[in-house]
């Protein structure tokens, strides 16, 4: 990926030690980017999550299904899995408390470099954990994911319009592509939640 020139900010490489903050979670808001009205999801994480962590809590919470590449965008240095894509940084060196000590107080990630479904992250606070809670949790959120491979936002706007009009000569066909169920306007918080814990008992 290509590297922006917007000055950097200096981000900490390594894993916080655990005996530093160990017991916090942190809140965070996640927003895509150039939806209206928004889609977005607020998660509540362990500080000593990483990035890699969150990239998956992403993905189980809003909807998506992993399928794509990924990367971080963290005051124009780029992190990500070095498995998959060139010249990032190892998303999985770098926690939530890290980048709490440092000035960042949102970030982007983007999902899918072709249809470049960017979300804004945006850290809201941090405080003690709740006993006997399990993390992460999606706690709240608005409206549906987009579909996977419908061509990026204007894509997703235009499939909206058509699947809107039965008399659209396309209606059907869309319908048939995307399944009858799909509500722009659904988020389902149980669904999100299963799926989130279903990925980290994985990890």
């Amino acid at each position: 990926m290509a590297r922006t020139s917007a000055p950097k900010t200096v981000v900490p490489k390594t894993v916080v030690p655990k005996t530093i903050a160990s017991k916090n979670i942190i809140t965070l808001k996640v927003t895509l980017r150039g939806t209206k009205p928004p889609v977005w999801r607020r998660l509540v994480m362990p500080g000593t999550m990483t990035l890699g962590d969150l990239h998956a809590a992403i993905q189980a919470a809003m909807g998506w299904h992993d399928s794509h590449l990924h990367a971080f965008d963290i005051g124009g240095e780029q992190f990500g899995d070095r498995h998959s894509v060139d010249d990032v940084a190892d998303e999985n060196r770098v926690t939530l408390n890290g980048l709490l000590r440092s000035p960042v107080v949102r970030f982007t990630y983007t999902y899918d470099f072709g249809d470049n479904w960017e979300h804004t992250v945006a850290f809201e606070k941090s405080e003690p954990a709740v006993e006997g809670v399990s993390y992460p949790v999606c706690i709240t959120g608005k409206r549906n994911c987009p579909p996977e491979d419908c061509g990026g936002v204007w894509g997703y706007e235009a499939l909206l319009a058509i699947l809107a009009d039965p008399a659209h000569p396309e209606h059907a066909e869309r319908i048939d592509w995307i399944g009858e169920e799909f509500d722009p306007e659904e988020f389902d918080l149980e669904r999100a939640n299963t799926v989130l814990a279903a990925r980290f008992r994985k990890k």
